[in-house]
Order: C-alpha cells, then structure tokens, then sequence
C-alpha cells in the first residue's frame, strides 16, 4: 500500500475541465476522473460551493482530498469531489461569487486563486488493501457509501457500464423499477441491492470477478428479470412491496409455479386481517409459510391476566401450577385455522409447554 501527499495547484487541477455526459467530469489535464459517468451528481447547495471559493480567495486551508491511482497512471477522486466540482466551476465562469465571475477579476486576484495549493494524497496498492483505506479515511465532506467506495476499487468498464443502468435520477434502473427499491440511484443504493441480490450477498467478490468485462450486460438483464417476476407473481401492486428483498425471493422461488389470482385473493385477504401487524411481511409469507414474517398480533397483559386467573395458574398442558411470569400465552384454535386474538381464545402454559408445542 502506498500512500503519497502531494500538492496540486487550482491551475494543475481546472486544466482541460470539462463536464459532459460522454465523458463526465474530468480535470487535471484529463488525467483526473472527478466524476465518472453517471455516478453521484453535483449535490453542494450555493453556500457550500460558495464556502469553498471563499476559503480559496482568504488563502485558508481546505480539506485534504484523496485521488486513486489508477492502473493506467490516471486518477480517481474518492473524498473531495463536491469541492473539486465547486472549484473548476467557478473558475470555469459556471457561477459567481461576491457578485462576480471568475473572469471578472482583477490578473492578480485570479493568479492568486489559480496559485492556491490544494493537499491531496494518492493512494495506490491492491483493491482490498484500497477499499480498507477508503473506508478510513471517510470522515469529510459528504460522506462516500460502501458502493460509491467499491465503484472507486473496482473501477473500469464493468462499472462505468453499470453506472450507466443504475446510477443517475432517472436511470433506466429507476424507470423499471423505483416501485420496489429503496433508497437513491445517485447514491449507489440501486446498484449496491441489484449485485447484492445477484452475488448472494457477496458484493465485492462480484465487482471484482466481473471489473474488467466490457459491460454489465450481465447484471441488467438479471435486474429486469426480477422485476419482471415480481409483476407477473404479484399482478397488483401496493406500497407495502418497496423495499423487500425482491432479488432474494427472485433467487429462490423464480422456478416456482405460483397462481397470480389466488395469491392477491390471499393476499387481500391477510391486508384485512387485524392480527397481521407486518402487513410488508404478508409478500414473504406467502411464499416461505413462515408466520413470524406476519408478527401475528399478541395477546394483551389484560388478556394473559384473565386467562391465568381463569385457569387459576394451572398449565392446561401438564396440569401443573406456576407464577403468572412463569407462563406464556398461546392461541387456542392457531391463528393459521382461523383463530384471532382475543380473550375466548387465549390460554396461558407454562414456558416448557409453549415451547415444546410451538417447535412441533
């Protein structure tokens, strides 16, 4: 692992700006990869973009910034991009500061800011050794998640086309499918869940098998298979469906037979019920049959009092007779037959007989 601070000038960093979308946003005579394409977009507000231009002119320090050593010699920047951004802008004339442009300047005022040194150190050495780093050193500005530091190890054209599907407010990825994820493309979030579900969870093994094919053919074609899935499995859609672990549920019951017309007739069913307190839950339910995805409702301390009372302590299991904190409530007629919780339904038994009959 090497580790180098060096000092590059404003003038060193804003030649050969330039910010498209073929090529994103690059600097440092096009050696420096500010933003690659369709990663985070320019997120600063006014204030924060003019704080930075304010540090420079008042000959203050900034920050230190972190580049990565690409293996071509080229950089990455992995902590700094918002303040990078905010300044080859200004100098670029994209905005003002003090009511005036860049351009505006007086020569000596406009050498000044070019002649201001920026700190930044350049990291280089192996991809995990990297991404260790990056996760220490992640402590300024605005926060870099796991993905965005896993696009930054494992850069190259896996994941310049990956970012292209998954990655930018109204990206392919959010047009498909923004009704069942979580979270931001910008952020990386969309990109992070599609390798998450199709690695198995093993996200940086996958990134670094597939970093240098030629695209993420792969990946996309397996995210609009899930979806897909899901919209032929489950023909109506309800809020309650964002956020859950579609590729997961994907990865195991995709060989399935299911009847769509049964399942939402089961499903408007469970929406209905009152002891089903996780109504998101109901989606797992119905395709693992495990009842505690529904978090079926419990019986009240008013309920469980009345039972013990009625029972006057004594387990209906074993017959034998214990302290009220020594028994468990336990549904008479189960709630998967139809039982609800309520009183005429409830029955208290002791900790071992609640236990050995819920393990049947």
């Amino acid at each position: 692992m090497k580790i180098e601070l060096k000092e590059i000038t404003v003038r060193e960093l804003t030649e050969s700006y330039q910010d498209n979308e073929e090529n994103g946003v690059v600097g440092f005579g096009g050696k420096l990869d500010i933003r690659p394409p369709y990663q985070r977009e320019f997120i600063y507000k006014d204030k924060q973009r003019e704080a930075v231009i304010e540090t420079i002119t008042k000959n203050f320090p900034l920050n230190v910034m972190y580049w990565a050593v690409q293996e071509n010699g080229n950089f990455e920047v992995i902590d700094g991009q918002q303040r990078t951004i905010s300044i080859c802008q200004y100098v670029n004339g994209d905005f003002a500061f003090m009511f005036k442009y860049f351009h505006n300047l007086q020569k000596d005022e406009q050498e000044q800011i070019l002649n201001y040194k920026l700190m930044v150190y350049l990291c280089s050495g192996t991809d995990s050794q990297k991404l260790e780093w990056f996760k220490t050193i992640n402590i300024a500005g605005e926060k870099l998640t796991n993905q965005e530091l896993r696009n930054a190890v494992f850069s190259g054209s896996f994941v310049s086309d990956a970012k292209r599907y998954f990655s930018k407010n109204g990206c392919a990825a959010y047009g498909l499918g923004s009704n069942y994820l979580s979270g931001s493309p910008i952020r990386q979030e969309y990109l992070e869940t599609t390798i998450d579900w199709i690695s198995k969870g093993n996200i940086e093994s996958y990134m670094s098998v597939h970093q240098h094919e030629p695209n993420a053919n792969e990946l996309w074609l397996y995210f609009q298979n899930v979806i897909s899935w899901v919209k032929v499995v489950f023909s109506k859609y309800r809020r309650e469906m964002k956020g859950l672990a579609w590729g997961e549920f994907y990865n195991e019951f995709k060989d399935k037979k299911f009847d769509h017309k049964k399942l939402e007739e089961e499903i408007s069913k469970l929406m209905q019920d009152e002891d089903v307190t996780s109504k998101k839950g109901i989606y797992e339910y119905v395709l693992t049959r495990k009842e505690k995805h529904l978090n079926i409702r419990a019986f009240s301390d008013n309920q469980k009092r009345e039972s013990f009372e009625r029972q006057k302590g004594i387990c209906v299991k074993c017959a034998d007779e214990f302290k009220l904190e020594e028994m468990e409530s336990d549904h008479i007629n189960p709630w998967h037959l139809g039982g609800k919780t309520a009183q005429e339904n409830c029955q208290m038994l002791c900790k071992g007989c609640n236990r050995a009959k819920s393990g049947k």
